[in-house]
């Protein structure tokens, strides 16, 4: 990647939301402004109450109406969603290009791939955005080889025991 710093936490496992907010509250605590946008996430009132208490450090926002799944909901709520989120990806882009924060968490974004909702171009575009000195996280389930290469780290995170 040519712009900004990547980061990924991918796989099958539990815990790629939790480790990229883990890093968010990391950098939050050294002074850093922190932007997280959730992508398909279903409402969790309770993650969203704690990360909400605390802003201004980090802020978060949700580009998903709908309190289920994406995957539990019928086709036309799903139509209705997918606007919802590249809405998201367009603010996503506006964050990076206004340079709003120093470190931008894009949770489920890898998703949005899997669903036909971006492609890799979109993810690139997003990206194009970035200053050389912003950080941003993306995760997701699957990780295609394209984005993997524009990445500094990469996590994949598995259960080895369940």
């Amino acid at each position: 990647m040519d712009r900004g710093k990547l980061q990924i936490y991918f796989g099958s496992g539990k815990g790629k939301t939790t480790a990229a907010l883990g890093q968010a509250i990391r950098e939050a605590s050294g002074g850093k402004s922190v932007i997280i946008i959730q992508f398909l996430k279903g409402k969790q009132p309770e993650q969203i109450s704690f990360i909400q208490r605390l802003e201004p450090e980090i802020k978060l926002f949700r580009f998903q109406r709908r309190e289920a799944a994406f995957e539990e909901l019928g086709e036309k709520e799903r139509e209705e969603e997918i606007m919802t989120m590249k809405n998201g990806l367009d603010f996503a882009k506006k964050v990076l290009a206004t340079g709003e924060c120093d470190v931008l968490v894009l949770d489920e974004i890898l998703g949005l791939l899997d669903y036909g909702i971006a492609d890799v171009s979109d993810i690139r575009a997003v990206l194009e955005e970035a200053s050389d000195d912003t950080e941003i996280i993306f995760t997701g389930i699957r990780l295609c080889r394209e984005i993997m290469d524009w990445a500094d780290r990469v996590y994949q995170i598995s259960a080895l025991k369940e």
